[in-house]
């Protein structure tokens, strides 16, 4: 399946995160979580990056997953979620 994200958004998750959108690709995925708390199905994708574990927010659309978010995950949700 493919990724897709909106340019100006990923420019935003750089700036406030370190990291951009295109690197979901890179993840070494080790939970998924149903997050349905919006009107359009979400999920918080956890896993690695670098070592480093992450905390991605996608909606699927179509053959694609939309990368909403990609943040280094807090120790909480790593207990909780991996």
């Amino acid at each position: 399946m493919d990724i897709e994200f909106d340019p100006a958004k990923d420019a935003l998750n750089i700036d406030k995160h370190g990291v951009s959108l295109a690197r979901f690709v890179d993840m070494d995925v080790a939970s998924i979580v149903e997050d349905d708390r919006f009107d359009e199905p979400r999920l918080r994708i956890y896993g690695q990056l670098d070592g480093i574990w992450h905390c991605a927010a996608v909606t699927i659309r179509a053959t694609a997953y939309r990368v909403i978010s990609l943040r280094r995950a807090h120790a909480k949700e790593i207990r909780r979620h991996v």
